[in-house]
């Protein structure tokens, strides 16, 4: 399975020291290495030089304890040495259109995400064996607009966003959903807003929170579908522009990438009191899709990642 890609790398390993954004050099500065993926795919240092590169048009990922990089494309979910090596992978299925998303579980598979005319969720075993499906109720045929961000959950459900159902639903293993949270409730501007749930985010006081993509807002939700937070567009000067990623950090802040900023700010950390606190304009995060946040001021996040 094992497989080189000729395409030049930087160093596998990065620094921890400045990134340059606004406001970097005050006391107390936020400073944070991330992984972006989108138009580019790479590893930002707190220095702001570029620690890892590789293939471009990524959707998903995450950086696993190994040091590899797990990775969504829109065809293929490929782990990933620091050198180029392509240690797992999982082509799409012939019957399906794209690939969304991807999540290494702990029990040591990959959840696969997979749109088309049988949208569902998969299990994928190192072998690269199915060993488990989940079918998907995305209330569309519109293909690129079925799903996006699943993630497992600590109780073994699965968390998916559908952004034209307006809608995330958390399903059983068997396909059963047992709770929904809709997005285009009047008091998030209805319908019209185009409230697409873009990310799901089970949160450890038991909330959800997600980012409404063309809506430009991002909300939390409590286990009865009530909103409890939320930031819309007018609170972090116009800086949404199709928010798609978004992570909830240990110190209690929202980061949010922006996958329509080809330019600019593309990434905006919120405190609670949804002040800006941090944001990248690195070249590299453009137009980013997701990203994960590694470092704080030299220090990793800790545990999971909640994103």
């Amino acid at each position: 399975m094992k497989k080189l890609v000729k395409r030049w790398f930087a160093p596998a390993l990065f620094t921890l020291a400045a990134l340059p954004v606004a406001a970097a050099d005050a006391p107390g500065a936020l400073r944070h290495s991330y992984l972006v993926m989108g138009s580019k795919t790479a590893i930002i240092g707190e220095d702001g030089a570029t620690a890892w590169e590789y293939l471009g048009g990524s959707r998903d990922g995450f950086v696993l304890p190994s040091g590899n990089i797990l990775l969504a494309f829109s065809d293929r979910v490929e782990e990933v040495t620091r050198r180029g090596e392509v240690v797992f992978s999982y082509q799409k299925s012939a019957e399906n259109g794209e690939i969304g998303t991807a999540q290494r579980l702990y029990n040591g598979n990959t959840l696969v995400t997979e749109l088309g005319a049988k949208p569902r969720l998969l299990e994928v075993a190192a072998t690269g064996a199915v060993v488990r499906e989940v079918p998907l109720l995305p209330e569309t045929d519109n293909v690129h607009m079925q799903t996006r961000m699943a993630r497992q959950l600590r109780n073994g459900n699965y968390l998916v966003p559908h952004l034209l159902a307006f809608a995330i639903k958390e399903y059983t293993p068997e396909g059963k959903v047992v709770a929904t949270f809709p997005t285009d409730a009047a008091d998030l501007g209805g319908r019209a807003a185009q409230n697409w749930p873009f990310t799901a985010i089970r949160l450890d006081n038991g909330n959800t929170l997600t980012s409404l993509t063309h809506g430009n807002k991002v909300v939390e939700f409590n286990p009865r579908g009530e909103v409890v937070w939320k930031v819309v567009n007018e609170e972090v000067k116009g800086l949404f522009q199709d928010p798609c990623g978004a992570q909830r950090l240990a110190n209690g802040n929202t980061v949010i990438g922006s996958h329509g900023a080809s330019s600019g700010i593309s990434m905006v950390e919120l405190n609670p009191a949804k002040q800006i606190v941090w944001t990248s304009d690195h070249p590299l995060a453009a137009g980013v899709h997701h990203f994960q946040i590694l470092t704080t001021n030299g220090q990793a996040e800790p545990g999971m990642p909640l994103k």
